[in-house]
């Protein structure tokens, strides 16, 4: 049993590790929400592999690299409302445009650069064990924001995931808060990367609002079911890495997967009936 509670006990850079997972649990079990119901997976994706450039652009000239990551979701963002306004493609297609030459962008500025050599695996993988305390102020800001964004336009949001043109009726403007909901998950990438990085984050948003969508039908049940599914896998992927030698945020990610899938099995095999996420 002390195996499971001394390395938390013990260690303050696993505490604060737990503190990371637990923020970014939440912020990303709120935002992740929206992510599923919206069907925004692939805008999520881009989002996190997105920052990447700028992520690799700040390391080279010194800069803060939560202030690259942010310039990274935010050329993604505008990119894609350039796109869609000056030419025929579609919104997808204008996503998917953006995000490979990102993730190009950000391999090339990777592989021309000595400086970032050691720091790859943290842009990409995170340094969940390296976390500081100002990194956690940050996202302690990050998850406040959230919240407060998410309780001024929840219903907007709800309506947008299920019938946008009935939120252009009630007046709150469709396209207004999908842009605000955008900008909300882009948001939540930045300021979770630096746990999970670039291309873990996106996991971190999908797998424990999954697992809630199987199970819950009101929307605030499966904001809260994620964020227990989230910070259940915090702690079994940092016991993991603590014990066996593994990576921190890899081992986080592939937990919350694998939750996800655990849940899908036991569901199917049960008997199944018509179950639908409402507000609540």
């Amino acid at each position: 049993m002390s195996q499971l509670v001394d390395p938390f006990l013990d260690n303050e850079f696993m505490q604060r590790a737990f503190l990371a997972g637990v923020l970014v649990s939440v912020a990303c079990a709120i935002v992740g929400s929206y992510v599923v119901l919206r069907g925004l997976a692939f805008v999520g994706d881009a989002l996190a592999h997105g920052v990447l450039p700028g992520v690799a652009g700040a390391v080279i000239v010194g800069a803060p690299v939560m202030l690259g990551a942010a310039a990274g979701a935010v050329a993604m963002i505008a990119g894609v409302g350039f796109i869609t306004a000056k030419s025929r493609l579609s919104n997808d297609s204008a996503i998917g445009l953006l995000f490979i030459g990102l993730l190009a962008l950000g391999v090339v500025l990777v592989s021309s650069s000595d400086e970032l050599t050691g720091d790859l695996d943290a842009i990409l993988f995170g340094e969940f064990l390296g976390v500081t305390w100002s990194d956690l102020a940050v996202q302690g800001i990050g998850l406040v924001v959230v919240v407060t964004v998410c309780a001024y336009a929840a219903r907007p949001f709800l309506l947008l995931c299920f019938d946008p043109d009935l939120a252009d009726a009630m007046g709150f403007g469709a396209r207004r808060h999908h842009r605000l909901m955008l900008a909300l998950v882009a948001g939540t990438v930045v300021v979770s990367f630096q746990a999970v990085g670039s291309l873990l984050v996106f996991g971190m948003l999908l797998a424990p609002a999954g697992t809630a969508a199987l199970v819950t039908r009101r929307i605030g049940s499966m904001m809260a079911v994620a964020a227990v599914v989230g910070i259940a896998s915090t702690y079994i992927g940092l016991s993991c890495s603590y014990h066996f030698d593994v990576a921190a945020g890899a081992s986080v990610v592939l937990s919350s997967v694998v939750v996800f899938f655990v849940v899908l099995l036991a569901k199917s095999l049960r008997p199944s009936g018509r179950r639908g996420v409402r507000h609540g």
